[in-house]
């Protein structure tokens, strides 16, 4: 099974990829270690995240954006 194919699921995979400062910095908006809440906005963290405005300090090296994406293309497994 190559890395594509493994299941990626928000508490093992994902949550992890939010530092303190980025959950906190999105506070006013939403929860990121919130499965909920990022659930809910997947779509819009996803453009964020492709764009390079998220998290506002420095991109994501292309490897995360793409876990991130697989994610939301996989299920969005909890």
């Amino acid at each position: 099974m190559s890395a594509t194919d493994e299941p990626v699921s928000f508490e093992q995979d994902i949550k992890p990829l939010f530092r303190p400062t980025d959950q906190e910095s999105m506070a006013w908006a939403f929860d990121l270690w919130s499965y909920g809440d990022v659930t809910d906005n997947a779509a819009a963290i996803l453009e964020r995240l492709r764009e390079g405005s998220m998290p506002c300090d420095d991109e994501w090296p292309e490897e995360q954006v793409e876990r991130f994406q697989r994610w939301t293309e996989t299920g969005m497994l909890e």
